[in-house]
């Protein structure tokens, strides 16, 4: 299939997900559900968060050296510095587990090693400075305080054991040379290169700004509401810098990298929005599982409490933010402390849409691997945690 007639397919299953008619269907279930969490997840993910994503990856690709990836998050980069920078970067990013897969995906291809791609992996939806601070606000400052400090160390410590296990094909792997350095992209200088970096990240950022739950949050509040106001400037800038420092055919290849990531993404991640939804619906509303087996599973600070609410986190899609609502729904049917932290530190790194995307980024292996990674520890964090909080099996 042309490139063209795969670029209108894409296209037409987008709008047919956007203007899905569910409000029609006479019916509610497990299907409606399903279909009803697609349209969302196309009208509320895809322009602002996914397609700003797979233009900075598309960047990443072209415009930033091979060579400095390999020597900031390669296999014999500092070990403190590569893991430092990759698990605090989602408090500059805060960017759900689907925005973070088109970003994981360049850096991973242009040489990142594999521990420090899975910590920024991890951390890029985990460690969400606003969704941490409502946490504590919201849920109580010891729950907050618990997801902060085990995001951080999740994914620096699932990094690290990512690297281990894998370690003999670490050494193999050589990057995949596809998509070569723009040579033109040498004319730009350092700051030039990181303004446009940044603008793309700016918009990113504050195009996706979610509005606090309440208004007392002050700054982040008045951020909510001039959100676009500040994504326009940033959007402006990303033009300036292309007319400025870059030549057409550069900005062509930039498109034609984009789009190759939009290609091997897009249409994992719909399907997995899907299945997703059939099984265990949107929040407030029920898919096959039943959200009264959900929150008589969860109760109490049992093992296997806490390795369930690890287990439903790590497959169903939170939306930034979302988890601190239906965590707050949950703990008043009766969740404890322990499963409470397990779900907070599974479910907004993992998704279903998530894992198969990453899938077919590093393999079948090695994403089975990082799945029980992230469900073990959140289990036995979990466990820990309601220990320390006294709360009873």
């Amino acid at each position: 299939m042309k490139e063209k007639n795969k670029f209108i397919l894409m296209v037409i299953i987008f709008l047919a997900c956007f203007y899905l008619p569910v409000e029609i269907f006479p019916f509610r279930n497990p299907v409606f559900e399903a279909l009803t969490l697609v349209r969302w997840y196309a009208r509320e993910h895809v322009l602002f968060c996914l397609m700003p994503a797979f233009f900075i990856a598309g960047a990443i690709s072209l415009f930033i050296n091979q060579a400095s990836i390999i020597k900031y998050f390669g296999r014999e980069a500092n070990k403190m510095l590569a893991y430092g920078v990759a698990s605090i970067s989602g408090t500059i990013l805060s960017v759900c587990s689907c925005t973070v897969l088109p970003l994981f995906s360049g850096i991973y291809k242009r040489g990142a090693g594999l521990g420090p791609a899975t910590a920024f992996l991890y951390s890029g939806p985990a460690i969400n400075v606003l969704a941490i601070i409502m946490t504590a606000r919201i849920l109580g400052w010891k729950l907050g305080v618990a997801r902060a400090v085990g995001a951080v160390l999740f994914s620096i410590t699932i990094g690290i054991l990512m690297h281990v296990i894998f370690l003999r094909e670490e050494r193999a792997r050589h990057p995949l040379d596809d998509i070569v350095v723009y040579e033109g992209s040498e004319r730009r200088t350092l700051a030039q290169n990181a303004l446009y970096f940044a603008s793309m990240i700016g918009f990113l950022v504050f195009a996706n700004w979610a509005k606090p739950v309440n208004d007392s949050q002050g700054l982040w509040v008045y951020v909510y509401y001039v959100k676009w106001y500040i994504a326009a400037g940033f959007l402006s800038l990303i033009g300036i810098t292309l007319i400025r420092w870059f030549r057409k055919n550069e900005i062509l290849s930039w498109i034609s990298a984009s789009w190759a990531f939009a290609k091997q993404i897009m249409p994992l991640l719909l399907a997995g929005v899907l299945v997703a939804g059939l099984f265990l619906g949107r929040p407030g509303h029920e898919g096959f599982i039943s959200s009264r087996v959900i929150e008589k599973s969860v109760g109490g600070n049992s093992l296997s409490a806490n390795f369930f609410a690890a287990i439903v986190g790590a497959f169903m899609y939170f939306a930034t933010l979302t988890e601190v609502p239906i965590l707050q729904g949950l703990i008043g049917s009766g969740m404890g402390n322990g499963p409470a932290l397990a779900l907070l530190l599974a479910g907004p790194a993992l998704s279903l849409p998530n894992m198969l995307v990453i899938r077919g980024i590093i393999g079948t292996k090695k994403t089975v691997v990082y799945i029980n990674l992230v469900v073990i520890m959140a289990t036995i964090s979990g466990i820990i945690f309601g220990l320390i909080t006294g709360e009873p099996k």
